[in-house]
Parts: structure tokens; C-alpha cells; sequence
């Protein structure tokens, strides 16, 4: 092998392989290879699943690694899976993205399940795995509170699933979609929509144990380190099987569906599963700081709409051309509605920081300083006033539901009374159940149905005191300025002479 000796930069002395030569060739050929093998496997890392692989020889995979590459999925990378929770856990900064991938992953690892039962249908798997990647495209900045300002205001795009589905349904989605067949789109879109025919193939999409819900707990308790709400996937997966349950209306069987049901194993599992999810609400989705957050974001947004409708729009501190604007004026308009996300507001604070209105100048500072109100937790005051070990009996819990009903009534009368241009108190009131279950039909779909050693289906309830004791997790709060000691004293007296009366 003949080698030409070069000087290289430094002094040292490098050493070329002449044209031709053995080495050259296998390394070329080792480059070549390379190559086909990266033109034929994407390869993602990703925090909670390791590596997750796109197979380009496969037809659904490569169209759907195109997906990743469109406009639409590439914004769900300036959107954060959690909003606002950052402010508390400062880990949970992982996007829409990160989550929308690991759904897609995880739903390939639920489909070996429904392949158990012979179901090989490959239109409906890809389908599914189709609909688990694009499921959440249509999020808007900061996601839920998003939409709570779109309902405030009836802004139909600040609703993710009517974006979702007409991002699926048309434009550069649906064109890679198409390629799988045409109509391909719509049925993926109609299976997000929980519409047309329903098969097993739906329940990696949407049940008690979809890709979607099987991600976000392990991707949310990772990424902010809470030690709640663990739950053992594994086993879990293990031990799904798939169940046929008897659809219809009251005592009238009107047909049937397949899903996804437990075997007698996996029993303190699930337990585990239902927990965690329910865990997972106080400790993070209704944190306190967090939703406080969320109630400013709202208030400051509402204002700027109205301030844009009222032709105030230089009142905002905010450009002309500045997406927010140009929503508040074309809130129907798809393609601006593209251009919000969480990176948008955040670079739009400091302007706002500088508006004229009182409010969005007020609370565009709170939002970029973390400046939040102070919390009241009103239930939980009023909670502690009657006697802990009757809390759970039906009339101290229904006086516990009206003294807050009659509190959340007269703090927001006296609000509204006694503010001028900032709310003096913003009031927070959310419910959510552990455990779903659908009353009024047979074999409902949304409860955990649990395989007998006998072959019966029944419902986790059935099988689980721990399930079957739990309760709504319900929270009324009232936020204030931490100056406004006015404010801080009405909220107290009120809860005070309110629980007198309600005893």
C-alpha cells in the first residue's frame, strides 16, 4: 500500500491513502452502508422510553416519520406537555412533542396485544398508531388554559380536538396520511373522534388503558421527579388481555365491543394504576401555584382580546403584526392560529409589561417575574371546620358542598364589586374522579374490568376495596394579591361565617 506523506497544520505530519487502495474502498463501502442504514432506521432518544425507532422500510412508519417533519408537529415542540408547571417543578419543561412520540412508541408496544386475538387487521393497527402520533396536534400555548380562555370567549380554535381534527383532515398531514390510502386521514381522524366503527384496535387510542394515559403518568412523575404515582407498566402490559362487553342502553343489550380488560394478576396493579393517576392531580396538575399561574394567563389573555374587539388594540403593548393580535381579530383563522404557542406569549410579556391597560400590564409582569397571588384553599379550610371523622357521611359532606357553593358566590360578588381594573380575587374551582365508570348501560367501556378466575368480567370495584373507597377529588380556591390584606380578611370572615350558618 503506497502511502504520500502531507504536512499537516502544527507540524505533525498526516498520511494519505493513495486512491484505489484497499482501505479506501472499505471505507467507502462502510460509509455507503452507513448511510442505507440511517436512510432505512430514525432513531429518537427519549427520557422515558430510551430509543425510539422509525423503520423507513416500513410504508406506515416512514409516512409518519414524514409527519414529525411537517409544520403542525414540529409547533407541538414549543408547547409544554405541563404549562405552567415548571414554575414549580422546574424539570417539567418537556413538550407536546416528547409526549405525542412516546404515545405513538407505547401504542406499538399495546398493539401486540390486541394481536393476541387473531385481530391481524392492518389497515385498523395503523389506524391506531397513526391516531396515537397526532392526537394532541392541535394544543394550543399552555394547552388547557388555553382552551379555558377559548371557552371564556367561544374561540373555536382554542379547542385542541377540533384543531387536531381539522389539521388531520386537511392540509400537510393529511397529504403524507393520504399516501397510506386515500381516506386514510379521515379514518384517522374519526378514530381520534372516537367516531365511526369501533373495534379493539380503539382501545390503544382511547380507554382505561391508552398509549396516551400510559405515557403521560410515567412522562410527567419522571420529568418532575415526584416520587408519587408509580406504577408498574410492565406488569401491567403483562397481564392486559382483551375483553368483549355487552353494550346498550339501561338493561337492554344492544351489542357488543372489545377492549382492553385486566387479568386476576394484575389486580393490585391497577390498584397502583388508579392511584397514581389520582395522585398525580394534587400533587401536580392542581398544585396551587400552578393553577394560580393558569388564572392570571387567563385573565390577561381575556383582556386582550376584549381590548382588540374594542379597536384598543395599542393598548396591549403588542405590534400589530404580533400573532396574539392578529388571532384576537381572526380567531377562526387556522393558519394564524398556528403561529401561538408558549414561546409566543413568553417573548410577548415584556412587551405587555409595557402596555397602557392596567391589567395586561399588571399581570404580564406577575407571569414574567412569577410574581403569583396568594392562595386561600377554601375547601380544605372549610373541610377541617366539621368533624374529621364524619367528613365522609352524606350530610356533613353535602353541608361541606353548599358552604362552598354560598362562599364561591358572595368572595366572587364581592369581587366584582369592589375591583376596578384588576380582580381583587380570582376564584379556582375543578373536579376530578379517580375513577370513571359509566352508569346506565351494560358493560361499560370506561371502567377497569377485571377477568375472574372464572372467566367473568367485573368491575375493578368489585375486586378492589382501595378503588372502591375512593372519592372525587374536588378543590375550591381563592387567590389575592399578597398586598391586599382587605381582600385576604373578607376571604377568611366569609368562610368563617358561612361554615356558622352551614353547621
Amino acid at each position: 500500500m503506497k502511502l504520500h506523506s502531507i504536512h499537516a497544520p502544527g507540524g505533525f505530519h498526516a498520511h494519505k491513502l493513495s486512491e484505489g487502495s484497499a482501505t479506501t474502498q472499505l471505507l467507502t463501502k462502510y460509509k455507503e452502508s452507513r448511510i442505507a442504514f440511517e436512510m432505512t432506521l430514525q432513531r429518537i432518544r427519549d427520557p422515558l422510553h430510551n430509543l425510539i425507532e422509525f423503520d423507513l422500510h416500513d410504508e406506515l412508519e416512514r409516512a409518519l416519520w414524514r409527519v414529525l417533519q411537517t409544520r403542525p408537529f414540529q409547533r407541538l415542540r414549543r408547547i409544554k406537555q405541563l404549562g405552567f408547571s415548571d414554575l414549580v417543578y422546574p424539570g417539567a419543561s418537556h413538550s407536546r412533542f416528547a409526549h405525542s412520540v412516546g404515545v405513538f412508541h407505547t401504542a406499538r408496544q399495546l398493539m401486540t396485544v390486541v394481536r393476541t386475538v387473531g385481530d391481524r387487521s392492518e389497515s385498523r393497527e395503523n389506524r391506531a398508531l397513526a391516531a396515537a402520533l397526532v392526537h394532541d396536534l392541535g394544543h394550543g400555548p399552555f394547552s388547557h388554559a388555553f382552551e379555558t380562555v377559548g371557552k371564556r370567549l367561544g374561540l373555536r380554535l382554542a379547542d385542541h380536538e377540533h384543531v387536531s381534527d381539522l389539521l388531520i383532515r386537511d392540509g400537510e398531514v393529511a397529504e403524507i396520511l393520504n399516501e397510506m390510502g386515500s381516506g386514510f386521514a379521515i379514518d384517522v381522524a374519526d378514530m381520534v373522534k372516537k367516531e365511526g366503527r369501533i373495534t379493539v384496535h380503539n382501545a390503544v387510542v382511547s380507554s382505561q388503558f391508552d398509549a396516551d394515559r400510559l405515557d403521560y403518568m410515567r412522562r410527567d412523575r419522571l420529568m418532575t421527579g415526584s416520587q408519587h404515582a408509580a406504577i408498574d407498566f410492565t406488569w401491567l402490559a403483562a397481564n392486559l388481555e382483551i375483553g368483549s362487553l355487552p353494550t346498550g342502553v339501561d338493561e337492554k343489550q344492544t351489542g357488543s365491543v372489545e377492549t382492553f380488560v385486566i387479568g386476576p394478576k394484575a389486580i393490585h396493579a391497577a390498584e397502583a394504576y388508579v392511584l397514581g393517576l389520582f395522585q398525580l392531580y394534587p400533587t401536580v396538575y392542581f398544585h396551587k401555584a400552578t393553577r394560580g399561574a393558569e388564572k392570571i394567563f387567563s385573565e390577561l389573555l381575556v383582556r386582550v382580546v376584549a381590548l382588540v374587539r374594542d379597536g384598543s388594540a395599542i393598548e396591549t403593548g403588542l405590534p400589530d403584526n404580533h400573532p396574539l393580535i392578529r388571532f384576537a381579530q381572526e380567531p377562526n383563522s387556522l393558519e394564524i392560529a398556528l403561529c401561538l404557542d408558549d414561546t409566543v406569549i413568553w417573548g410577548a410579556l415584556s412587551l405587555m409589561a409595557e402596555a397602557k391597560d392596567t391589567l395586561v400590564q399588571a399581570f404580564a409582569v406577575r407571569l414574567r417575574d412569577r410574581k403569583l397571588y396568594k392562595c386561600v384553599d377554601v375547601r380544605t379550610r372549610i373541610s377541617h371546620e366539621f368533624d374529621p371523622e364524619s367528613r365522609n357521611q352524606p350530610e356533613p359532606k353535602a353541608r361541606i358542598e353548599t358552604c362552598c357553593a354560598k362562599v364561591n358566590e358572595i368572595l366572587t360578588e364581592w369581587s366584582n364589586a369592589n375591583s376596578a381594573d384588576i380582580p381583587r380575587i380570582l376564584i379556582d374551582e375543578a373536579k376530578r374522579s379517580p375513577y370513571k365508570e359509566s352508569i346506565g348501560s351494560i358493560g361499560p367501556t370506561e371502567r377497569i374490568n377485571v377477568r375472574t378466575d372464572g372467566g367473568e368480567l367485573v368491575d375493578l370495584k368489585q375486586r378492589s376495596t382501595v378503588v372502591a373507597n375512593l372519592t372525587d377529588f374536588t378543590l375550591l380556591r381563592a387567590y389575592h394579591n399578597h398586598d391586599d390584606t382587605e381582600a385576604f380578611e373578607i376571604i377568611n370572615s366569609i368562610i368563617q361565617e358561612e361554615v356558622e350558618k352551614c353547621r
